[in-house]
């Protein structure tokens, strides 16, 4: 993995539906390829002068982070602010965030949390928690102040303040948003992988970097409208649940390799594509580990039910602490999403498409 690619795209700021800054700095890693965008932030990424009568292989990710919106300005000078996706309370107060203002001025704030001094016994025991009586604080005194001379105003987003950076001796990256960049990341790096084998490909391979899956899965709704794919491949940056579960029950550990997700609450995955994928890692000896989640979602969920149905792999980097500020996340788990969805493309051909497409099924058939 290029680390200064991925730090680069990490850092970049993105909450949701404000997605431009992440797609620039993605585009300027893939001059080589044919670029566009959409009027939704959504961004598409294709081989140039890719045979335009191969069946479509879409490699999705999403560009926005979990963020804020100021939603009023308090005549103190605190900011009122709503959620763009879905932090837990408890990971808000006394963290910094980057608010970006009309002009594109950049100004820091804090989540506020009321000192202990001033709590009665009452706060102090209590856990309850509420987005409307949290407030940002960026060092104003009046709403004049805020309006006036930090340029700030109603409806400007807000971003974790937060920088990458790689441990090469431990081979961990700290960051945000590693939900999903990690992932968009994968698109570049494989995008990349396969450039100068495209014309031996079975299929086109577009990479479609999709806007606000944190607030639905609304991109991908669009882009798998675009790209018209006959299978996909999303990349996630999954919750790493290592220190949550024993050894023998965790399915996202860091460090363990790529994550090949059976099911979530979006979609359940077509066996027949993870039992090829799988086989393929068993090959090449890329670590995998297989999980079947309760909960949780990604752009897997609109993708599959576009068209006549598109068959979908979804492979996770696992993320520690993934919807607050900060990330960990290992440069050998990206590098075993992106090796396995490089063999997983280099590997099919006509018969393989027909299997995971299930257009063998009945054949054969008595009536």
């Amino acid at each position: 993995m290029d680390m200064e690619m991925f730090g680069r795209i990490s850092d970049a700021f993105g909450p949701s539906g404000f997605e431009e800054d992440v797609i620039r700095t993605i585009a300027g890693y893939m001059r080589e390829f044919e670029v566009e965008n959409d009027a939704m932030n959504n961004l598409y990424v294709r081989m140039p002068g890719a045979d335009k009568e191969k069946p479509v292989i879409q490699l999705d990710a999403h560009t926005d982070e979990c963020g804020f919106m100021v939603q009023t300005i308090h005549e103190n000078g605190v900011l009122g602010i709503v959620m763009l996706g879905g932090f837990m309370l408890s990971n808000i107060p006394a963290h910094s965030v980057i608010i970006r203002t009309r002009s594109g001025k950049r100004v820091r704030g804090i989540i506020t949390s009321k000192p202990v001094h001033f709590m009665n016994d009452k706060e102090r025991a209590s856990q309850e928690l509420d987005i409307e009586k949290m407030y940002v604080d960026i060092g104003a005194v009046s709403k004049k102040e805020v309006e006036e001379v930090f340029g700030v105003s109603i409806g400007d987003p807000m971003m974790p303040d937060v920088s990458f950076s790689y441990d090469e001796e431990h081979g961990v990256c700290f960051g945000k948003a590693f939900d999903n960049r990690a992932g968009c990341a994968c698109i570049v790096e494989t995008m990349k992988k396969l450039l100068e084998e495209q014309k031996r490909l079975a299929v086109s391979v577009v990479g479609a970097f999709a806007a606000q899956e944190e607030v639905g899965m609304r991109g991908a709704i669009v882009t798998a409208q675009v790209v018209k794919p006959d299978l996909a491949i999303v990349f996630e940056g999954s919750p790493s649940d290592d220190f949550y579960f024993s050894a023998a029950q965790a399915q996202g550990r860091m460090k363990s390799g790529v994550q090949i997700r059976r099911l979530d609450k979006s979609y359940v995955s077509n066996p027949v594509f993870i039992d090829y994928a799988m086989e393929l890692a068993r090959k090449y000896g890329i670590p995998f580990q297989e999980t079947v989640r309760r909960g949780g979602s990604t752009d897997a969920g609109k993708i599959s039910i576009t068209g006549k149905a598109v068959p979908v792999l979804v492979l996770g980097v696992p993320s520690r602490y993934v919807h607050t500020h900060y990330n960990f996340c290992a440069n050998k788990d990206l590098t075993a999403a992106v090796d396995l969805a490089a063999q997983v493309i280099r590997g099919l051909d006509g018969e393989r498409l027909r299997h995971i497409c299930r257009q063998d099924v009945l054949d054969g058939r008595t009536l």
